[in-house]
């Protein structure tokens, strides 16, 4: 069975960064593809990055580009999420999620990690 497990949460002053981890267990996690999604409970939820872990290509919601990096570490079965620069609307419940590539629907979520930044 496919578990996503989260770390790395927190909370931080705006500016700052922080480094989100989504381990991957029950198969090998390059069959599928991931992604990093964040929700309030003011806002819908958003793909804030996304990966095809097969071929390694990367695409990010606008409001995220030029300060976050998704990237995955084979040996480890592990998804990051690099953020810097965070504002106050940063601040949501960030969750990995995961999907066979050729379906649309991500079918394996973690539990979320909560990320807040202040002012």
């Amino acid at each position: 069975q496919v578990q996503l497990v989260e770390s790395g949460g927190g909370s931080v002053q705006a500016g700052g960064s922080l480094r989100l981890s989504c381990v991957v267990s029950g198969t090998t996690y390059r069959r599928y593809c991931m992604g990093w999604l964040r929700q309030t409970p003011a806002k819908e939820r958003e793909v804030v990055a996304f990966i095809n872990t097969g071929v390694g290509s990367t695409n990010y919601a606008d409001s995220v580009k030029g300060r976050f990096t998704v990237s995955q570490d084979n040996a480890k079965n592990t998804l990051y999420l690099q953020m810097h620069s965070l504002k106050p609307e940063d601040t949501a419940m960030y969750y990995c999620a995961a999907r066979p590539c050729w379906e649309t629907d991500f079918r394996y979520w973690g539990q979320g990690t909560q990320v807040t930044v202040s002012s």
